[in-house]
């Protein structure tokens, strides 16, 4: 499954899946879980897994300033508060989509 077209909207990132099924996802949801070592850590080759202290998110965290396509497989945004290192694969937003709806 491949996306036909991605949009934000103002609080959601929209996502048109070549299936014929759209997928709606919370801004705030992409962030808080974004995949990028980090935000969800890095597993070393025993399987622990290491992260950045947790930090408060800034007032603009939620906000999309933009993002771009990463070859075929995925988007990295980039949030309003500077953090652009996220690269979310298509899979990872179909399962973030899923979850969003279970809420």
């Amino acid at each position: 499954m491949s996306p036909l077209d991605v949009t934000p909207f103002d609080r959601e990132l929209a996502i048109r899946w070549d299936e014929g099924n759209e997928s709606f996802i919370a801004l705030e949801t992409l962030r808080r879980f974004c995949p990028c070592a980090s935000c969800a850590g890095e597993q070393d080759i025993l399987g622990n897994t290491y992260r950045a202290p947790s930090r408060p998110y800034a007032s603009n965290a939620f906000t999309l300033a933009g993002f771009s396509r990463v070859g075929g497989y995925g988007v990295q945004p980039v949030w309003a508060d500077g953090h652009a290192t996220g690269i979310y694969t298509w899979e990872y937003l179909q399962r973030l989509a899923a979850a969003d709806l279970k809420g």
